[in-house]
């Protein structure tokens, strides 16, 4: 996208001369200030690729320079993220076998390649379980299976779930492979042509409405030198009950199908039809920016803990009666003022720190981790280099709590650090209530566990406000509200700043404990040179 200066640029620089002069504990001032002008009308929403990109951009950088922190990615303080957005034409229709099916009634269905349409053409079709390849479960739905070129339905999430049998994968907590991302993704791997994810609420997490709104409009994604030429030519949902018409017009049983799938062993199945559909496609290039700041560590500079938050949010809709703009404000302008503001503190602190923090303002998080995606595939240091990430994806804005929230339980050493230091404040560790939806996959720092790092997930959407999620999340009124209290925010970026002090002033290196799913690709990238 062209670069320029927008109108109204210029308040960055004048917002950023506060810093200098507070102290190295919590500022109220510095926060407030940050989450007020992030949130504005102003800034438009913070879309990926729009005039409000431009301004944020401007505003992180000014911050970074003006606290006397170093550009983070090869001496730049901004990553450029080639991504691109695409919008499927909702005309198409898809036929498996004899059965015709709707789009948004029955079917969803979109593309990641760059192409002006892509087509299903007599590709047979597969009922393949879960579609989970997990060696530390032994479990393997693809065992002896060519799936090259064909259509691949599967179910959501892992059989864990579906039997609540605790001694298989974990239980009623979602794994990494019941991510719908991880679906797609290995069938990617092994060259399918297309995948049909078979939804249901309970499993999925969100009734068929989310899935529809989703999939419907302009999705965005990274672009690789092939255009994203081995991307699935269609990844999509279908529905529970529209799922069981087919299976029933084939003379099978879906619910006995079903069951089967969640045992050890399952076999997958040739349906013995073909898919055919044919999608066009609306596709607008560009680039997105993540920012990148470093403090260096005295002693073992090459050593680094990882701050993160996402910037964007959705922008402005049209089509929306009244308000237009989607602020974010607590999704995610919070967080990255809290990155900021944790920066501050860390560079006014009167004992430098042994290890190096770099803090990353990621891009397009809410279209599927993009920014964080580009960021662990061509990382500013090796991945082998961090030694944890803390990732803030939004605040408690309602006040102090007696607890820390944990999101994944189990999987890492980090889990112990976050124990003890919520002890310090004399608060409790209280665990995810929805595990089976999988929140600890859906956020920026698990584009880094894919890759190793271990990571700790900070987030409040609506714990400690459950009016939110109802009534204002991922809604133009997510706005800097007058009733928000800071002692919260002061509370965790306490806890926040003593974990990245502890390890970066250490000489630990937190591991992922044993049946995580990250354990081994941590352990083999440790172990390069």
């Amino acid at each position: 996208m062209k670069r320029t200066i927008l109108p109204g640029c210029l308040c960055a620089l004048a917002f950023s001369v506060f810093a200098a002069d507070t102290p190295a504990g919590f500022s109220q001032t510095n926060y407030q200030t940050h989450v007020t002008e992030l949130a504005s009308d102003a800034f438009e929403g913070r879309a990926p690729m729009s005039a409000g990109e431009e301004k944020t951009v401007q505003y992180l950088v000014a911050q970074l320079k003006a606290m006397g922190i170093q550009p983070g990615y090869f001496g730049d303080y901004v990553q450029k993220v080639p991504m691109a957005g695409i919008a499927a034409s909702q005309d198409m229709q898809l036929t498996l076998g004899e059965q015709v099916f709707k789009p948004g009634l029955d079917f969803v269905s979109r593309t990641q390649q760059l192409a002006a349409k892509t087509q299903l053409l007599d590709s047979p079709v597969l009922f393949v379980g879960y579609g989970i390849d997990a060696p530390e479960f032994d479990w393997h739905d693809y065992r002896d299976l060519d799936v090259r070129g064909k259509t691949l339905l599967m179910l959501v999430n892992d059989p864990g779930y579906a039997t609540q049998d605790e001694a298989l994968f974990r239980g009623n907590a979602m794994t990494y492979y019941g991510r719908w991302t991880y679906k797609y993704e290995e069938a990617i791997r092994r060259g399918a042509a297309g995948v049909f994810i078979i939804h249901e609420t309970g499993a999925a997490g969100y009734p068929w409405s989310v899935v529809e709104s989703g999939a419907t409009g302009t999705k965005f994604t990274l672009v690789d030198k092939d255009n994203n030429a081995s991307e699935l030519d269609a990844m999509g949902w279908i529905q529970t009950e529209a799922t069981r018409r087919l299976f029933s017009s084939l003379g099978l049983d879906f619910d006995a199908l079903k069951a089967a799938a969640a045992k050890p062993g399952f076999k997958a199945l040739d349906l013995g039809i073909k898919a055919n559909l044919l999608s066009k496609h609306w596709r607008q290039m560009g680039e997105s920016r993540n920012v990148v700041g470093l403090i260096p560590g005295q002693k073992q500079a090459d050593e680094y803990i990882v701050l993160s938050a996402h910037w964007d949010g959705f922008g402005k809709k049209v089509g929306v009666k009244g308000d237009s703009i989607f602020n974010a404000a607590v999704d995610n302008a919070t967080g990255v003022a809290g990155v900021l503001e944790l920066a501050r503190m860390l560079t006014q602190s009167e004992t430098p720190l042994s290890r190096s923090v770099l803090l990353a303002f990621f891009t397009a998080e809410e279209t599927g981790l993009l920014g964080a995606r580009a960021f662990a595939e061509k990382p500013p240091v090796a991945t082998r280099q961090m030694v944890a990430l803390l990732n803030i994806d939004s605040m408690n804005m309602t006040g102090k709590t007696d607890y820390v929230l944990q999101y994944g339980n189990g999987l890492q050493e980090l889990e112990d650090w976050l124990a003890k230091a919520a002890g310090q404040q004399q608060r409790r560790i209280k665990l995810d209530a929805n595990p089976q939806n999988g929140l600890f996959f859906r956020s920026d720092h698990f584009a880094l566990a894919k890759h190793g790092v271990p990571g700790l997930l900070f987030m409040d959407l609506g714990d400690s406000d459950p009016d939110y999620i109802a009534n204002r999340y991922h809604k133009p009124n997510d706005e800097v509200l007058p009733t928000w209290k800071y002692d919260g925010v002061e509370q965790d970026l306490n806890l926040i700043y003593n974990l990245v002090e502890k390890l970066a002033n250490g000489s630990a290196w937190p591991a992922w404990k044993d049946g995580a799913e990250f354990k081994s690709v941590r352990e083999a990238d440790r172990a390069n040179p």
